[in-house]
């Protein structure tokens, strides 16, 4: 398998809105720092590991730093015994990590990308989400932390732009979160690691050098379970998480100039996800549209979809609209003609106005 990719260039810029870290204001953190999203998520293991004896980093090629440079330096810093590689097995890596965290371990393990997780498939689902259940609580392995490279990234063709989040979110036992950005991965992946359950994160990978934003420097968390409202609106509500949630905000600015006010939402943590948030905003706007870059098809836009039919239906205008990746294999050549674009979005917007 080829583990290479040359990042796109010319992605989408990463545009600003309101933040918040756990409800306080970045002017509390009295220390930021400029940093691309990889480098965010460098500096969130290394407080995880220096604050946690018991953490440790792995996965294939972490040890010199991993192919997009999230783990480097750590090994010098902590030692091989915390920082090192594995061989090349999905499977092996999640059963170790699994075991690992049942005896009492913080492990953060590495998948090089999500496309390469279903050989762990098992272990995850089967295993990993349902050891508290099955043990009555009495142990589990809530401290695993899987970590995996997700999204378009511009040539990666069908085997390294997936973005499976759909299949894990139908699986009880399991957090999923899905950064947009340096400062989100950094709060959510340390929220991540110290959760009392197996949390995976999906970082979108198109993000990791182009995404750059000032970062707090201290240990902070983003709570999981919480969205963010980016920027506020009267008349449609978008929805998205990860690299989308920037195409939407674009999508809102094309919007405003024919007269349309768009609510931006942060999804920020898809199980569990933030329903009263989305369903304020919705009930506010009376519309709203769903984006991701995953299929259409059972897509976990089609359980928002779901829950606002049923909470929010005699405040609707028109019906909930849903702009996706389409039914098809991730493609090369054709990729711009795939994603969930802010045109795309657009498109919907005015189906919802007009309706």
């Amino acid at each position: 398998r080829c583990k290479c990719l040359v990042m796109a260039r010319g992605a989408w810029k990463l545009l600003s809105g309101a933040r918040t870290l756990q409800g306080r204001s970045l002017r509390c953190f009295s220390t930021q720092k400029q940093m691309n999203m990889f480098q965010a998520i460098n500096n969130a293991m290394e407080i995880a590991l220096s604050t946690d004896d018991k953490a440790m980093l792995f996965g294939e090629d972490v040890a010199f730093g991993g192919v997009f440079r999230c783990s480097m330096g750590l090994r010098e810093q902590f030692g091989k015994d915390r920082v090192f590689n594995t061989p090349l097995s999905e499977q092996g890596i999640v059963g170790f990590a699994i075991g690992m965290a049942s005896v009492g371990y913080t492990p953060i393990a590495e998948i090089q990308f999500a496309d390469y997780v279903f050989p762990a498939f098992d272990q995850i689902v089967n295993e990993a989400a349902k050891y508290r259940y099955r043990a009555g609580s009495t142990w589990h392995c809530g401290s695993l932390t899987i970590r995996m490279p997700a999204g378009a990234v511009g040539h990666g063709g069908l085997y390294h732009s997936q973005s499976p989040e759909a299949y894990f979110t139908h699986c009880p036992g399991l957090n999923v979160v899905v950064p947009r950005g340096p400062r989100q991965a950094k709060g959510l992946l340390l929220a991540a690691v110290r959760s009392p359950d197996p949390t995976l994160v999906l970082e979108p990978k198109v993000l990791y050098r182009q995404a750059v934003e000032d970062v707090p420097v201290d240990d902070f968390e983003l709570p999981i379970g919480k969205a963010e409202v980016l920027k506020e609106g009267t008349d449609v509500t978008l929805v998205g998480w990860g690299n989308q949630v920037n195409r939407l905000l674009e999508a809102a600015q094309l919007a405003e100039k024919q007269g349309i006010s768009c609510e931006v939402l942060d999804l920020q943590s898809l199980v569990p996800w933030d329903e009263e948030t989305v369903i304020a905003s919705v009930e506010k706007t009376g519309r709203c549209v769903l984006a991701h870059e995953a299929p259409k098809t059972c897509g976990f836009g089609a359980e928002l979809a779901a829950t606002l039919q049923d909470k929010c239906f005699l405040k609707l205008e028109a019906p909930v609209q849903r702009v996706c990746g389409w039914d098809t294999p991730f493609p090369l050549a054709f990729e711009p003609f795939y994603l969930p674009t802010p045109l795309r979005v657009l498109d919907a917007v005015q189906k919802v106005m007009s309706f």
